[in-house]
Formats: C-alpha cells, sequence, structure tokens
C-alpha cells in the first residue's frame, strides 16, 4: 500500500527474527519507510542484525539507550541522513533479576535500577534526545512496547511489570508535551504475551502465552499483528491518536475469563 512512502525513522531493538521490532522493520520497510536500526553493541553480537539491514537496505548504528552520549550520537547520524525523522520505535526491555532468577520478594536493587535505566528510562532518554535536537516532523510518531503487567499482577514477571507500569506514565508525561509543542503523538502499544527472545526468557512464559490465548475473544496477537500495528501508528492515518496505550491483545485486557477456561474448572 506505501502508507509510509517517504517517511524515516528509527527502530530500536530488532535482535532477531523473533522480534516485534524486526518483523516492525521488514513491514515498514515494505510500506516504503527508511530507517535507521540500532541496538546496544553487546545485543548486537548476540542477533543477526546485519541480515535485517541488508533486507531493508538500512543502517546501523550502534548505541546504548541508556548513554545520552550514545544517543546523541546516534540522532546526529540520523539527522544528518534524512534531515527530521516521521517515527521511532521503543522495543527494549531487559530485567537482570528475571535473567538471574531472583524472586521480587528478593530483588537485587542494583539488578532492578539496571532493568528500570534499560526498559523504562531509556525511552525518555530517547525522547530527551529527539526533543533537545528537534528532530521530529510535525505529526510524527513515537511508540514504545509494553504488557499488561503494568496493570496486573503477573506472577514472575516480576520487576519487569514495575518497569513496563513507569514506561508507560512516560509515554504520556512526555507525550503530552510533545504533542502541544511539536505536533507529536507518543503511545504505546501494550502486546499479548509473544515468543520473542526476551519474552521467552520470563519464567512460566508458556502458561501465560496459553492462557491468554485461551481467554481472548480472538486469541493472541503475533509479533506481526504487532508490527503491522506500529505501521499503522507511524503513518498519517493515526495523526491524532496520542497519550493512549493500546491493547493489541485479541481481547484479553477486557475479558474477565472464557467459556472454556471456566469448563476446564467444572467436573
Amino acid at each position: 500500500m506505501g502508507i509510509l512512502d517517504g517517511k524515516k525513522g528509527i527502530i530500536f531493538g530488532a535482535l532477531d527474527e523473533n522480534s516485534i521490532a524486526w518483523k516492525t522493520a521488514v513491514r515498514a520497510h515494505e510500506e516504503g519507510a527508511e530507517f535507521i536500526l540500532t541496538n546496544a553493541p553487546v545485543a548486537m553480537r548476540m542477533g543477526e542484525i546485519n541480515k535485517l539491514a541488508e533486507q531493508t537496505g538500512s543502517e546501523i548504528v550502534p548505541a546504548d539507550a541508556t548513554s545520552m552520549e550514545d544517543l546523541g550520537q546516534l540522532f546526529d547520524v540520523a539527522i544528518e541522513k534524512f534531515g527530521k525523522l516521521d517515527f521511532i520505535l521503543h522495543s527494549i526491555g531487559m530485567s537482570v533479576n528475571v535473567r538471574k532468577g531472583k524472586h521480587y520478594t528478593d530483588l537485587n536493587y542494583e539488578w532492578l535500577a539496571k532493568g528500570w535505566d534499560v526498559s523504562a528510562v531509556s525511552f525518555h532518554k530517547v525522547m530527551k534526545t529527539a526533543w533537545d535536537k528537534d528532530c521530529m516532523n510535525e505529526w510524527g510518531s513515537i511508540l514504545a512496547l509494553t504488557y499488561i503487567a503494568a496493570q496486573r499482577v503477573f506472577p514472575d514477571y516480576n520487576d519487569m511489570a514495575d518497569n513496563k507500569a513507569y514506561l508507560e506514565s512516560i509515554a504520556r508525561s512526555f507525550g503530552y508535551y510533545w504533542g502541544k509543542d511539536k505536533k507529536v503523538r507518543v503511545n504505546t502499544i501494550s502486546q499479548s504475551p509473544t515468543a520473542t527472545t526476551a519474552g521467552q526468557g520470563v519464567k512460566g512464559f508458556d502458561g501465560f502465552l496459553s492462557l491468554a490465548d485461551e481467554v481472548s475473544p480472538l486469541g493472541n496477537a503475533s509479533a506481526e499483528d504487532c508490527a503491522n500495528l506500529c505501521v499503522m501508528m507511524f503513518s498519517d492515518f493515526t495523526k491524532r491518536v496520542t497519550l493512549q496505550n493500546i491493547y493489541n491483545d485479541g481481547g484479553y485486557s477486557n475479558t474477565g475469563v472464557s467459556e472454556g477456561l471456566v469448563m476446564k474448572f467444572i467436573e
């Protein structure tokens, strides 16, 4: 359809073919967008981002999203290449406590601070860098990916739930100023549990996935579904959608229980 023809952006977080950022990059390219791919240097060594760059004709600029210096250099490259930008995708999340199996009641606070910085504060840092450099076109779109554990208890999602809640608050708070002063929209997409590399690192992930698929009237949204929604949110068809947390979850967020789940408890 070419709904992103002429649009330029930055996509954070593409790691491998399972990642939502990867699939979003592919779809954005198919719809006519040009973009820079970026991830932390350590993540890039673990992934296959060169393959994605070749597939989409994109430049790779390594950057630690928690480093203002790295972000400044990244945006300088983007501005030199594109001029002003039309979209940014923040698809970054990490919990050292989850990775190392620390229970929520026994968190390591140094690890907590690191995960908070990577998963949430980095979104503020990305937007502040773009703000200070005044590099977004009017009616541009800034997106971050989140999960419903920001609002509800999911045992073993651990401190990532707190990180996502903070991320969503940043989107609303900074998004107000982006809209009022720059005519730029800021939103989050609350995605179904999705079999990404990060998602599969959460204890009990398969249970989250199965439960959500059972309860959701439409079933779980796939990574491809999320990529399509990201593309729509980058496009001019959503010019006045801002400060929203958009649930892309097949209806899970508004469903108390499904008939199928009830039947499993009836003898």
